[in-house]
C-alpha cells in the first residue's frame, strides 16, 4: 500500500513511526514532514494547506490512503477533495470537521443531543458579550470559535479580564478570524481528560484515554499551549466512565452528524472535563492530539494502517478487534522553544537527540525541527516529544526525564511535573 501522510508534527512522526511498522505498507510519502520522520518516509515539500499540490502528488504517485494529520486541511477540505479522485482518506469530510472548525457548532449540538456540557452562550458583539460575562461566576472561560492552533482558550479569573479577553478577540487582534466568533462558558472545577474513538460513519471503535498538559510551566501555571506533555491511560479512566463518554457524548455525536448528512469518518478527540467521575464535553476535535498521540502510539498494538484504511472505507468492522493495548503506561515530555506560546527563536541547535532516543524504552519524535548546515535545529514552538514507556507512571516518567537531560538544547524548556497528579 502506497501511503501520503500530510503534516509536519509530532503526531504526524508518531503516525509515521507506527504506520512504518505495517507489513502492507510499500511506500511513504509525507507532506512536508521533518527530519525525523524522513527516516521513515520520504519528504516531500508540500505544504498541508495546498489541497491542489497534494491531490496532484497523490494521484500522480497512484497513492492508496491518505492520512491527514492536522486540523487545518481538513477544515478546508482536503478530504472531499481526495476522495473526489477515488483516493481513500482517513479523516473526515469539510462539513463534518466542523466540529473543530466551530466550537458554537458543537455546544450548540451539545445543547440539541443532550450531551452534557458547561454552561454557554455564543456572541459576535461584544456589548451582549460583556452583558453576560457580568452574569457568571469567575473564572469564566472566553474562547475562540475557529482555529486557534490550540490556543485559543483564555481562562479569565475576573470580569474585567474576561471582558478584556472577549474584545481582544472579536477585534481580531487574538486569533484573527478564528475569533470573529466567541464562546464564552462556565469553567468547570475537574480534571483534564483526552478521550479517542475511531468511526466510518457507523462502527464506532474506542481506542484509550490520555491526559494532556496545557498550560506552559509546571503546577499548570502561564498561558494555555498545544500541550506540553501527556501520558497513557490517565488516572482517572475506567470502565464505568468509559462507558458513561461512549453513551452520553460519542452514540449521540454519531447519530447528530448522521442526522445532518455529514457523517463522520476518521478519529474523534473528545476533550473532556471530569467532575466527580461525571464527564462533561469541553470540545471536539477532528485529529489525533499532539502530543496524546505519541502516547497512544508507544502503547498500541496491532497494524494500525490496516485500521486506518478499514475505516476510510468504510469497513470498520472488520477490523474492530485488530488494535490491542500494551499495559505500560507511555509518557511524553514535549520540550519547547524559550517564549512558546508566545514569541520564540528558530534555527537554534539541538545535540544529544540520537543519544536520547537510543536509551532503552525511549521514543524521541520531532516537532518542530529542521536540518541546517547538517545540525538539528528549532524551527517551531514545540520542537521534540520525548517518549517513554515503563510498568508504572513513575518508571515511564524517570526514563523520559533522563532522556530529556541527555539533550543538549540550552533555547529549550519543558515542564518538569509531568502526570504529577498520577504518582
Amino acid at each position: 500500500m502506497k501511503v501520503l501522510l500530510v503534516g509536519s508534527g509530532g503526531r504526524e512522526h508518531a503516525l509515521a513511526w507506527k504506520m512504518a511498522q505495517s507489513p502492507l505498507l510499500s511506500a511513504l510519502y509525507c507532506a512536508p514532514g521533518n527530519p525525523g520522520i524522513a527516516a521513515l518516509a520520504e519528504c516531500v515539500a508540500i505544504g498541508v494547506e495546498d489541497i491542489d499540490a497534494l491531490v496532484a502528488f497523490a494521484v500522480k504517485q497512484a497513492i492508496d490512503l491518505v492520512v491527514v494529520g492536522p486540523e487545518g486541511p481538513l477544515v478546508a477540505g482536503l478530504s472531499d477533495a481526495m476522495r473526489a479522485q477515488g483516493i481513500d482518506v482517513f479523516g473526515p469530510s469539510k462539513a463534518a470537521a466542523v466540529l473543530e472548525g466551530s466550537k458554537s457548532f458543537v455546544k450548540d449540538l451539545c445543547r440539541d443531543y443532550n450531551i452534557p456540557t458547561a454552561a454557554y452562550e455564543s456572541f459576535t458583539d461584544i456589548a451582549a458579550a460583556r452583558e453576560f460575562i457580568l452574569t457568571m461566576k469567575v473564572p469564566v472561560v472566553i474562547k475562540a470559535d475557529g482555529l486557534a492552533a490550540g490556543k485559543g482558550v483564555i481562562i479569565a479569573q475576573s470580569h474585567d479580564e474576561a471582558i478584556a479577553a472577549a474584545a481582544d478577540m472579536l477585534s481580531g487582534s487574538a486569533f484573527g478570524d478564528a475569533g470573529s466568533s466567541i464562546v464564552v462558558e462556565e469553567y468547570l472545577d475537574g480534571e483534564e481528560l483526552s478521550f479517542f474513538v475511531l468511526s466510518d460513519g457507523d462502527t464506532v471503535v474506542p481506542l484509550v484515554s490520555a491526559q494532556d498538559h496545557k498550560r506552559a510551566f509546571d503546577g499548570d501555571k502561564g498561558p494555555n499551549t498545544g500541550g506540553m506533555g501527556a501520558y497513557s491511560p490517565a488516572r482517572l479512566m475506567n470502565d464505568e466512565l468509559q462507558q458513561k463518554i461512549m453513551d452520553r457524548m460519542i452514540a449521540p455525536t454519531v447519530q447528530a452528524m448522521k442526522d445532518k448528512n455529514m457523517p463522520y469518518s476518521g478519529v474523534f478527540f473528545a476533550g473532556l472535563m471530569v467532575v466527580d467521575n461525571e464527564p462533561y464535553l469541553i470540545e471536539y476535535n477532528v485529529r489525533f492530539g499532539d502530543p496524546e498521540c505519541q502516547t497512544l502510539c508507544l502503547r498500541m498494538q496491532g497494524d494500525l494502517l490496516c485500521v486506518l484504511q478499514a475505516c476510510a472505507q468504510g469497513k470498520l468492522a472488520d477490523v474492530e478487534d485488530e488494535l490491542g493495548w500494551a499495559d505500560d503506561v507511555s509518557l511524553c515530555v514535549v520540550m519547547a522553544a524559550e517564549g512558546y506560546p508566545g514569541a520564540y527563536q528558530k534555527g537554534t541547535v539541538i545535540k544529544g537527540v540520537n543519544a536520547a532516543n537510543s536509551m532503552a524504552d525511549v521514543t524521541v519524535f520531532h516537532a518542530g525541527t529542521a536540518e541546517k548546515d547538517g545540525a538539528l535545529v528549532s524551527a517551531g514552538g514545540r520542537v521534540l516529544g520525548v517518549c517513554a514507556k515503563g510498568d508504572t507512571v513513575a518508571a515511564a516518567r524517570e526514563k523520559a526525564y533522563v532522556a530529556v537531560d541527555v539533550i543538549e538544547w540550552a533555547e529549550g524548556f519543558c515542564r518538569r511535573d509531568i502526570a504529577w497528579r498520577a504518582l
